[in-house]
């Protein structure tokens, strides 16, 4: 794999190749989403006659980006001659970024090996965001036209006033009272009743810092009602009101006293702004969490932050629609229309998503009652295994952003580390917790859950993740195309990794001994009649079976397994790097120094060491409360392995895969599922061999009948599946199906014997 320029000089990069070859198309853009980061540029040709050809027609974001060289058909000595340079050019990509770090990222997405990284490791310039993307990080201080009441009646902000508007609205009526019972805070009282009215309905309405000339003209006009919505409104819409032009005292005036040398400042911060801060803190807390309210959220940060603490002759409250203030008399300080935004879902922080950021605190949740509440008095056993489950995922999220982070500021050898090192840290530190935890309480059901998990993520790795991103890509993009050549290598390494993970358990069914623990005579007493076993098993306890010939097998699969990881990692990623392909085209690309990283490499170091130690806990906490959970007597074992412990910790990979279809891109969302499937039986499994061998825990590579047949199947029906190099979401729908079936197997098979 190289990273180029699309101006090298090899002229083969420039050739283009015919429309039937095309595959993984642009990526289409989508401005309401703001994905013009990335695009994928395929380079196709097609012949209209035997000595000529045209460029192929092909919908593109940024065509100068890619570049176009017709090979004439004579230019061919024979049509398997031009079938070959076809072959080796069909999975060509340009890639478009906006700096050097995140073009070493992308490249790094299509690397062997490599976890694939779907967010930005870099801050994108906040210029070149979409208008949807820029109304999520708006201050709620900018004034928009609308053409009337009308549109600001929606489900969301109904559903505002019954979560948040009435008691919010209500808190600053009691607190209105309370100040006008002061006598001295009734300023303060007259502003929370304009807020009170305001948090009721806050939508078209604005909150606005009042200008030293229009107070000044209400002082002189006392009896007066001032007016503020007869001036012509001279600033620019779509934008904050300029701040204002302070203009000097009337000479022989008294000065009004300073806002902190007042004594109704002092009881309203003493008596009035305290319940409100409580208020407020909950709105913020609850708007927050919901994540598609947010705004509510910045409206009340906003308030609490800013508002409550300016002199109450300085605010005014008004209707967005009728503001007509000059330019330079006020400023806008709180103007809301919708409370809910569907696009939230993609908000950041410091580079992070907001449900990553929002989970965050389970961690610490998860932490305090588990090694504080040891006698189950404040949460019982399985409230304490959910929430210890749940707090992996961010602590995934945060590992991949980690390992994205450094492999994309650093040269390959390094990135190749960090992700060998810690791209299974998650399910290892589980599979190694609960291993030790079954050595130190002889629980043997722990070791059967623990290969029901691996098993579990190799289904659901090899099935689920491929089948879902096919029906969400196919449903947006009909049919997708991805490169069949790369997929195949992912698909020889899937076969390669489950015939060496399973050949132990083949062995030892070819030579063990069947042995049953409780047979019973069908027909009574006659001992020639047919016999009822139960609890049959292959033991390999006795004789020399097992050490003589299984173990030293495991051993050997152990290493070879690796080896052929790294083999793998040679033909991909050097010898046969034009599978790949993978160029970074012509456009404004910042240099490394000039891209402004989230997370350094230092920082993303010490986040993925905390993150480590983190999920270690949380895991041991997931394995300490798990027994009654297993002990369900209507839930399989197995069926608990292979579903939660085994992709709960996947999900940001199952985002990441989905995000990558949406953006027609589903070479990457297949090779989200291959990567971790190929990484289970080649590091995974070796690594808790190894372990087993320096700490014996008694984990024996042997599986059961179901774990070994449905993991075999599942390899052969998605290599039928990839076959083709296209999909929709009826192959998706025959994966996930699958699947499903095999879910069902597990959920009515029984549990291990003796758990």
């Amino acid at each position: 794999m190289s990273l180029t320029s699309t101006h090298g000089s090899d002229t083969n990069s420039r050739r283009r190749r015919p429309a039937e070859y095309t595959q993984d198309p642009s990526w289409e853009h989508d401005p309401q989403a703001g994905y013009s980061h990335e695009q994928l540029h395929d380079q196709g040709q097609q012949h209209n006659s035997a000595d000529t050809c045209t460029p192929a027609t092909h919908h593109s974001i940024s065509p100068a980006l890619c570049t176009t060289k017709c090979l004439s058909a004579n230019t061919c000595s024979s049509q398997n001659a031009c079938e070959d340079s076809w072959e080796e050019i069909k999975s060509k990509r340009t890639i478009r970024a906006e700096n050097e770090v995140e073009a070493n990222k992308l490249v790094n997405n299509y690397r062997f090996g490599f976890r694939k990284w779907k967010s930005h490791v870099t801050e994108r310039p906040f210029e070149d965001r979409s208008e949807v993307v820029k109304e999520l990080y708006s201050e709620l201080n900018v004034i928009k036209p609308y053409s009337g009441p009308g549109q600001l009646i929606t489900c969301g902000n109904i559903v505002y006033v019954f979560l948040f508007g009435w008691w919010v609205s209500l808190a600053y009526f009691l607190v209105s009272m309370l100040m006008f019972l002061t006598i001295t805070g009734a300023p303060y009282g007259k502003l929370c009743w304009k807020l009170s009215c305001y948090f009721l309905w806050p939508f078209g309405k604005s909150v606005h810092e009042i200008g030293n000339t229009l107070r000044r003209c209400c002082e002189q006009a006392p009896d007066c009602e001032c007016n503020i919505d007869g001036e012509e409104d001279n600033s620019p819409v779509l934008l904050p009101s300029p701040t204002e032009v302070l203009v000097p005292q009337m000479p022989g005036r008294p000065l009004r006293p300073p806002f902190w040398h007042r004594f109704s400042t002092y009881v309203w911060l003493l008596l009035g702004y305290p319940p409100l801060v409580v208020i407020h803190s909950l709105a913020c807390f609850f708007s927050w969490i919901l994540i598609f309210t947010i705004p509510v959220s910045k409206m009340n940060a906003r308030t609490l932050a800013v508002i409550l603490l300016l002199p109450p002759e300085d605010v005014s409250v008004s209707s967005c629609s009728q503001r007509k203030h000059q330019g330079y008399e006020t400023r806008a300080l709180l103007c809301c229309y919708h409370s809910t935004n569907w696009y939230y879902y993609k908000y950041t922080v410091d580079g992070i998503n907001v449900f990553a950021v929002n989970l965050l605190p389970l961690v610490i949740v998860a932490i305090v009652i588990g090694y504080i509440d040891r006698e189950n008095q404040y949460a019982t056993s399985d409230v304490k295994f959910a929430i210890a489950i749940g707090s992996i995922i961010p602590l995934s999220y945060y590992i991949g952003m980690g390992i994205a982070s450094i492999s994309a500021q650093s040269n390959f050898a390094v990135g190749a580390v960090v992700n060998a090192t810690f791209g299974s840290i998650t399910e290892l530190t589980f599979y190694i917790t609960a291993l030790l935890r079954s050595h130190q309480g002889a629980n043997p059901c722990l070791q059967e859950v623990v290969k029901a998990a691996l098993t579990g993520t190799l289904l659901g790795c090899i099935l689920f993740i491929p089948g879902i991103c096919m029906i969400i890509g196919g449903l947006r993009h009909s049919e997708q195309r991805f490169n069949s050549r790369s997929t195949g290598v992912s698909s020889a390494l899937l076969f390669i990794s489950v015939g060496g993970v399973f050949a132990p358990t083949l062995f030892s069914k070819a030579y063990g001994n069947l042995v049953c623990d409780a047979c019973t005579n069908s027909t009574g007493g006659n001992s020639s009649g047919p016999f009822v076993c139960h609890n049959c098993h292959y033991d390999l306890n006795n004789g020399t079976l097992f050490h003589s010939h299984v173990e030293p097998l495991v051993y050997t699969v152990s290493a070879l397994l690796p080896l052929a990881y790294i083999i793998g990692l040679i033909f991909t990623l050097k010898t046969h790097s034009h599978i790949y392909n993978i160029h970074v085209g012509e456009g404004p690309v910042t240099s490394h120094h000039g891209a402004v990283v989230h997370w350094s490499r230092w920082r993303s170091l010490v986040i993925l060491i905390l993150a480590t130690v983190l999920t270690s806990a949380c895991a041991d906490l997931a394995t300490e409360h798990i027994q009654p959970i297993l002990n369900q007597p209507n839930i399989s074992q197995y069926f608990i392995g292979v579903t939660v412990l085994a992709m709960v910790p996947e999900i940001p990979e199952i985002v990441n895969g989905i995000q990558f279809a949406l953006q027609n891109n589903i070479s990457l969302g297949l090779e989200v599922g291959s990567c971790i499937a190929v990484q289970v039986c080649m590091l995974q499994i070796p690594i808790l061999v190894l372990f087993n061998a320096f700490y014996d825990v008694g984990f024996v590579l042997l599986f059961s009948d179901l774990h070994l047949w449905a993991s075999i199947f599942s390899v052969i029906v998605v290599n039928y599946i990839f076959m083709d190099g296209k999909s929709d979401y009826f192959q998706g729908t025959a994966l996930v199906v699958v699947y499903l079936i095999l879910l069902a197997l597990y959920y009515f098979a029984p549990s291990p014997a003796g758990c």
